[in-house]
């Protein structure tokens, strides 16, 4: 199926057909809903909240999850679907989205009790409720097991104290998803998962941070302070390190998704312009300097979403892709930059105007070779998967 007026195959030839019904469903839902907001998301710095309830409805919130709480039950590869065509259109918006319909609600759904389902899961669900995921800290990013917050055991409860920064939503959650240490003698099999209601004494966001990038997805930086929750907040059990990585594992291959739909975004954006834009006498698509671009962008796009639709497919089968979800990443994410970069050359001095979408697509490429795991790492990742890293 060739994506209309792009040049353009979208990858479905081996798509079911009611995968491409919900892409396409959702597509029309992106256009007409979504992307009347993004200008003023983005000037603003702030995400249009009205959004969760209203997807929330169409089921569009958390659509991995159990028709039980309310979810769609999509698979793996719709969700990557779904992805895509969020970040076509903002990937400020899809960034706190994916916060709370993955990072922050997986490990409730996976792992959590009936009670924390009950309680944090369904209303989250509806988008009566905002997820944010408290991982990353201030000396603490890519490592993991170098997260210095700790949950003390304290009678009937825990005690956290710590600092954490970067978290999508994390102004705007209701529920913020926290790793923390609970016994660092044991090194990284003492990090365990807690949830941490918004109000809790002690749980403070000390500031919304300002971004170059996905500016319509609100960041914070948040302090605990002898922040006292109850015991039956801990999901799971103390030491859930490897549940805190597969959570991880499971979101590259959905923000590599994110990428394909950011680069397409960039790459429709600049096929437009470029058959408009009419310099010597034509349209600057016809010059073979800009064709010959517009061609390698549409190649890496298309290599990009192969990788992402097979680790997607690999993870339906019951598989668990590590290196796969890692190349998937880093490949999309680098496409992105790159289609990104070029739709700016092709718009000339209109890609640095602010009226134009292309830098914006930019802007929010740069995150996603640091963001989610850095292309560093994910190079780590696939290196040691080949039998290559320590």
């Amino acid at each position: 199926m060739r994506a209309k007026g792009t040049g353009v195959y979208v990858m479905d030839f081996f798509l079911r057909e009611d995968q491409r019904i919900f892409k396409d469903t959702f597509r029309r839902f992106a256009e007409t809903e979504i992307a009347p907001l993004v200008e003023e998301a983005e000037e603003t710095e702030t995400f249009p909240l009205q959004l969760f309830p209203q997807m929330g409805k169409l089921g569009y919130l958390c659509p991995r999850y159990s028709e039980k709480y309310g979810g769609a039950e999509i698979d793996k590869v719709s969700e990557v679907l779904m992805r895509e065509e969020i970040s076509r259109v903002s990937q400020g918006i899809a960034s706190s989205w994916s916060a709370h319909s993955h990072l922050g609600s997986f490990p409730v759904y996976h792992w959590g009790s009936e009670e924390q389902k009950q309680k944090y899961l369904l209303p989250a669900m509806r988008g009566e409720k905002i997820f944010a995921f408290g991982l990353t800290e201030p000396n603490a990013g890519s490592d993991v097991k170098a997260i210095e917050t700790t949950a003390r055991r304290d009678g009937d409860g825990y005690v956290i104290n710590g600092r954490k920064i970067f978290i999508t939503n994390g102004n705007i959650c209701d529920f913020l998803t926290l790793i923390a240490y609970t016994d660092k003698s044991r090194g990284y099999r003492g990090i365990s998962i807690f949830l941490v209601e918004k109000g809790t004494p002690g749980f403070i966001v000390t500031r919304k941070l300002k971004k170059e990038g996905v500016r319509s997805s609100e960041t914070a930086e948040l302090l605990f302070e002898d922040c006292r929750i109850p015991a039956r907040n801990l999901i799971g059990e103390e030491g859930s390190f490897y549940r805190v990585m597969e959570t991880l594992n499971e979101g590259r291959i959905g923000v590599a998704g994110n990428c394909v739909g950011m680069a397409q975004g960039a790459y429709e954006a600049a096929i437009k312009y470029a058959r408009e834009r009419v310099q010597f006498g034509r349209p600057i698509a016809q010059f073979q300097a800009i064709a010959f671009k517009l061609a390698d962008m549409a190649t890496e796009i298309d290599a990009a979403r192969l990788l992402v639709l097979r680790a997607a497919w690999m993870m339906d089968q019951g598989k668990n892709p590590i290196q796969e979800a890692s190349m998937a990443k880093l490949f999309a994410s680098e496409v992105a930059v790159r289609v990104s970069k070029e739709a700016m050359q092709i718009h000339g001095g209109y890609g640095q105007m602010r009226e134009f979408s292309v830098g914006r697509f930019h802007r929010d490429a740069l995150v996603y070779v640091v963001g989610e795991g850095t292309s560093e790492i994910q190079r780590q990742i696939i290196a040691k998967q080949m039998g290559l890293g320590g």
